[in-house]
């Protein structure tokens, strides 16, 4: 058979490469080597894969070569991919962005790393995130900055940020992200690339907690690790992988049975669209993308409603999402600085309850607090689970904003511009709760881009373990109207 054209490997999806490998058109080697030769040449001007891990990728590699040879075949076998440094891998540095953590080497993979690599994924290395990994921008002291491929002077967000800036470049087919506050989902949306948060608790993450933490199974309470790549289809293809019980947990009692997508066309679809949020308002372009999206899939058969009566109350619904996650980051915080936001919670109006309000409730709530949020949420789950009998998806923005200015002021003094009017940089929070604190799973396609060309994203939302609906609908959407492209500047 013909050989692939190395030149023209930059954009090709995982199944375009995978295809190639069983053919035997390429071969691993060849893979990795042109990936590593296109980091080298251009990750300097966005730095996204920090943490390098090139001559093991190289020898993983020939093994996945000699295993192609003997006839093996697995999903990802021979395909070369990169992980958000949050996700340890035996022998790496894994930080968080903590320089006190510079030198500190995971002594094994965490358990999303190992069914990849089981799977026949060979690691190039880590890429990018902020501080923490609680940003929307991804920087900090070890690594500093990752620039966004469409705009140099722009954040690629986070805290996946180094993940979709290193699909957007071209260096690989698939990543590894995680999300809590729109981590998966704001940079893809800001970078033009696709990104699946999972349902709550649909991908194990032992290992994957912050550096030198015991190495346990555990059960997520907001937090998710999903897969990201530059296509709908590679989104399915990685999931399928990483999906399924702890072994030494739930793993003992049941085995994943996800159902299929609802549809197979288009127009069988039914699909709610928001795209006004009562805490926060969402940029014109982001809105106008979405409205003529939303008229195209009319055009299409597909049934769209503005509203339903089973909506739940969204501001009910990212108030009490905010107050748990910054409940959730309280726990990391130095005591004198935890001490310093419940002085100025103190002085909150009691009826102020906008989402930077909130986040400061939040970091000071006590365990009834807690407990009472829990209740609200457990109220919230159910009102729009009842929502997905009426609708297969719902249809809203995955941020306020396109992505912005690199801003490394302090994050309590930044604000965000949306179409002129100043907001709390916090307010980024409000489009990320429904799925989030209701453990829902939700795919980022794009679907446009600004009148600067910077790229906007589409968050399709569904029901509980609809993973399989919420991909197969950004596939369809993909299909119709073209999904990622390659930034200009590269």
């Amino acid at each position: 058979m013909a050989k692939v054209d190395q030149g023209a490997l930059a954009y090709r999806t995982a199944a375009e490469l995978m295809q190639a490998l069983a053919s035997r058109r390429i071969s691993s080697r060849e893979l990795v080597d042109e990936a590593i030769a296109r980091i080298e040449a251009l990750d300097h001007k966005i730095n996204a894969v920090v943490v390098q891990d090139f001559d093991r990728a190289r020898a993983a590699a020939d093994d996945a070569d000699a295993a192609l040879a003997r006839g093996e075949h697995r999903p990802l076998l021979g395909l070369p991919m990169t992980v958000k440094e949050q996700f340890t891998i035996a022998g790496l540095p894994t930080t968080w962005g903590y320089p006190n953590f510079r030198d500190w080497r995971a002594a094994s993979d965490c358990l999303p790393v190992q069914r990849l690599k089981a799977a026949g994924a060979v690691m190039l290395g880590m890429t990018n995130v902020p501080l923490g990994l609680a940003d929307w921008q991804s920087y900090n002291a070890v690594y500093g900055t990752t620039n966004n491929p469409w705009d140099f002077a722009r954040t690629s967000g986070g805290s996946s940020g180094g993940a979709a800036a290193a699909l957007a470049a071209g260096f690989v087919p698939l990543e590894l992200g995680s999300d809590i506050g729109g981590s998966l989902r704001a940079p893809a949306h800001f970078c033009g690339v696709f990104s699946h948060k999972p349902s709550l608790d649909l991908v194990p993450q032992r290992g994957a907690g912050p550096p030198q933490t015991p190495v346990v199974p555990v059960r997520g309470d907001l937090a998710v690790a999903g897969p990201m790549a530059r296509s709908a289809a590679d989104l399915a293809l990685e999931l399928d992988v990483l999906a399924g019980p702890d072994e030494r947990a739930e793993g003992v009692g049941y085995r994943l049975a996800l159902p299929p997508p609802r549809h197979d066309r288009l127009d069988g679809f039914h699909v709610l669209v928001i795209d006004e949020h009562p805490l926060c308002p969402t940029a014109s372009n982001v809105v106008k993308a979405l409205d003529e999206l939303t008229e195209r899939l009319v055009k299409l058969g597909v049934r769209i409603v503005r509203d339903s009566p089973k909506l739940p109350d969204l501001a009910l619904t990212t108030q009490t999402y905010v107050e748990l996650l910054a409940a959730f980051f309280a726990a990391d915080l130095p005591a004198d600085r935890r001490a310093a936001i419940e002085n100025a919670a103190q002085s909150l109006a009691v009826d102020d309850r906008s989402i930077a309000a909130c986040r400061m409730r939040g970091f000071t709530i006590s365990h009834t607090d807690w407990i009472l949020a829990t209740r609200r949420r457990a109220a919230l789950r159910g009102r729009w689970l009842a929502l997905f009998d009426d609708v297969d998806v719902v249809m809203c923005p995955a941020m306020p904003t396109p992505a912005f200015p690199h801003d490394h002021t302090p994050m309590a003094a930044r604000e965000l511009d949306i179409d002129g009017q100043k907001r709390s940089y916090f307010d980024q929070l409000a489009w990320a709760g429904p799925a989030t604190l209701n453990g829902l799973p939700a795919t980022t396609a794009p679907i446009g881009r600004t009148e600067t060309g910077l790229p906007i994203g589409l968050q399709i939302i569904g029901g509980y373990l609809d993973d399989r609906t919420t991909i197969a609908f950004a596939g369809m959407v993909e299909r119709e109207f073209g999904g990622f492209t390659p930034p200009p500047m590269l």
